[in-house]
């Protein structure tokens, strides 16, 4: 349940819940002044989709993007503890003590994103010690003028190194899952760059690829998966009821 097969991959659909001061929220292309807010408990939410069949889901600390210092640790022990899923998240992890801090909470898979970018030598270190499906590697991305894309950093609010390069720096250390969001649809149920993830495919075929940022119906989440993307990230969509996980996870 919950996996599409394409171009001879599976694809598994990971809903995503947004925490910022203990609230489920979004935010419109990263920015932290387009924020809305949802009714819904965190944890009451997760459970809802471990409920509907959700084998995982996608955790982001909003508040620690900014700020640094991962601090859902309280969250994951409490969805560990009453669901069956397994967890992947991030934010706020600026160190190997961060990444430690999040594995002792009973995350499956931890998000890295501006550490990537800013000290490779400790994330090369962890993906060589833990193995490579103990992380996954966040790169937002925006594309300059030219239509090349650029990595984004501290809660997408820096932008810099190429995509290419930040990808290359990690392969030889066995990286094997990539979350890649287009920050232009991100929010704004545009669908799912296509395009991006193609580029991803097609140049490094091996990669696990995660798909995230505006998917806005069911056709979305079946153009990604007929791609053959091994993840589909779902967030506003779900939480404005454009269509239910069931839904997504019966396509």
């Amino acid at each position: 349940a919950g996996q599409f097969s394409g171009a001879g991959r599976m694809t598994v659909i990971i809903p995503a819940i947004d925490v910022r001061e203990g609230r489920v929220v979004r935010l419109k292309q990263g920015d932290y002044a387009q924020q809305t807010t949802y009714a819904a408990d965190p944890l009451v939410l997760a459970q809802q989709y471990a409920t509907d069949g959700a084998a995982w889901l996608h955790l982001v600390d909003l508040d620690a993007a900014r700020t640094g210092g991962f601090s859902l640790g309280d969250l994951v022990r409490a969805i560990k503890a009453s669901t069956g899923v397994r967890v992947q998240a991030g934010g706020g992890i600026r160190s190997r003590n961060d990444i430690d801090a999040v594995r002792a909470a009973g995350v499956d898979r931890i998000v890295i994103g501006t550490l990537a970018l800013n000290a490779p030598e400790v994330v090369q270190a962890a993906l060589t010690e833990l193995g490579p499906g103990a992380l996954t590697l966040a790169l937002d991305v925006r594309a300059d003028d030219g239509g090349n894309w650029h990595c984004a950093s501290h809660g997408w609010t820096e932008t810099g190194m190429p995509l290419d390069a930040a990808i290359e720096r990690y392969r030889a250390y066995g990286l094997r899952h990539v979350l890649c969001t287009d920050i232009a649809r991100d929010g704004l149920l545009g669908g799912y760059n296509l395009a991006l993830y193609q580029y991803l495919q097609d140049r490094w075929p091996a990669l696990q690829v995660q798909a995230s940022g505006g998917v806005r119906d069911l056709d979305d989440v079946q153009a990604i998966a007929t791609m053959g993307v091994s993840g589909a990230i779902l967030g506003r969509a779900l939480l404005e009821g454009r269509f239910s996980l069931s839904e997504a996870l019966a396509c």
